[in-house]
């Protein structure tokens, strides 16, 4: 048996140690905003928060997070600023890769409030967009930074 924290909740699961946390949280406790996209840690897609840090789900075995605070796209406030900014900034296209892209961008103004846009190229580089969003991208993480210097969660 697996103990994880996901989204603030404690659940037991009863699943291998080495099974990928992506298909815990999409098949097990049928969270399915966080997304498959290369099974490779490429792209980004399954980008979640790792004890606050973004980290790729896809490859990461579920026994390696027991005892650590797992965050998804469901557990991020829809308050929060990168939220909010997605939705001013009308950054999704297809939409597949969003959940990941956002959750890269508020691990990176949790680090850094106010980034620049290398150090958004830098967070950024390995959350891949079909759609080809990445200049709507970079203006929403700008204007996420400015809510949260106002008073918005990060």
């Amino acid at each position: 048996m697996i103990s994880l924290e996901v989204n603030g909740k404690k659940h037991l699961l009863d699943v291998a140690p080495d099974t990928p946390l992506l298909w815990v949280i999409r098949d097990h406790l049928h969270l399915t905003g966080t997304r498959f996209g290369c099974g490779q840690a490429l792209c980004g897609a399954c980008t979640v928060h790792i004890d606050g840090r973004a980290e790729r789900s896809c490859t990461t075995p579920v026994a390696s997070v027991e005892g650590k605070k797992i965050t998804t796209i469901e557990g991020l406030p829809e308050s929060h600023p990168v939220k909010r900014a997605w939705l001013a900034e009308e950054v999704s296209q297809c939409g597949w890769c969003q959940p990941g892209q956002i959750m890269a961008a508020a691990a990176l103004l949790q680090e850094k409030p106010r980034p620049t846009d290398p150090d958004i190229d830098r967070a950024m580089a390995g959350n891949l967009c079909r759609c080809g969003t990445y200049q709507r991208v970079r203006r929403a993480i700008h204007t996420a930074a400015k809510g949260a210097a106002k008073g918005g969660r990060t």
